[in-house]
């Protein structure tokens, strides 16, 4: 939470529940989270745990959302939030609000996976119309780098790597993000 300009702001709010994939703080999360919801909290989890540079897309999301509806018996509410690829002075954000996704059955592998599975799919549903941002002038260039601490080292290398995650739904026409060519 100490590394990029939008972690250390969430850090300083001190309202975070830090988690490290592949650590040995698992345990320490789950019981973070699990004392927030019990005493009538919302926690808000960032399903694909990373940032990218595109406006319509969703990457794989990894499975601690539905984990944690499941075993609390809380329902997922999908919310898409876009306009915050490129900051800039006057930009619109908007917000997307998707129904309230209910968990059912116990907390094991195939509920899991169906719970994240239907999460992913309607926060695509909630994006997929979403414009991708211009490219700002220098200085919301400048400002939108501040805050970002890209985990592929750069924004050109994160909408590389966002190719492979594009979904491939039937019929599904897909904007390459701005910069890109749609002919690769």
């Amino acid at each position: 939470m100490h590394v990029g300009g939008r972690n250390r702001i969430m850090a300083w709010t001190g309202t975070t529940i830090p988690y490290k994939p592949g650590k040995d703080d698992l345990l320490g999360a789950t019981r973070r989270v699990s004392a927030v919801i019990a005493a009538g909290g919302i926690v808000a989890i960032a399903g694909e745990g990373r940032i990218h540079a595109g406006e319509s897309e969703v990457w794989p999301f990894s499975d601690g959302a539905a984990y944690f509806a499941l075993r609390a018996r809380v329902p997922i509410v999908p919310l898409a939030i876009n306009g915050t690829s490129w900051l800039r002075f006057g930009g619109r954000v908007t917000v997307g609000v998707g129904e309230p996704l209910e968990p059912a059955g116990r907390a094991n592998r195939e509920a899991v996976d169906d719970l994240t599975r239907r999460t992913r799919e309607a926060l695509q549903a909630l994006v997929r119309t979403a414009p991708d941002l211009p490219v700002p002038g220098r200085f919301g260039r400048w400002l939108t780098e501040v805050f970002n601490d890209w985990p592929e080292g750069s924004r050109e290398a994160t909408l590389a790597a966002g190719r492979q995650h594009r979904p491939l739904a039937a019929g599904l026409e897909l904007r390459p993000p701005m910069g890109e060519s749609a002919v690769e």
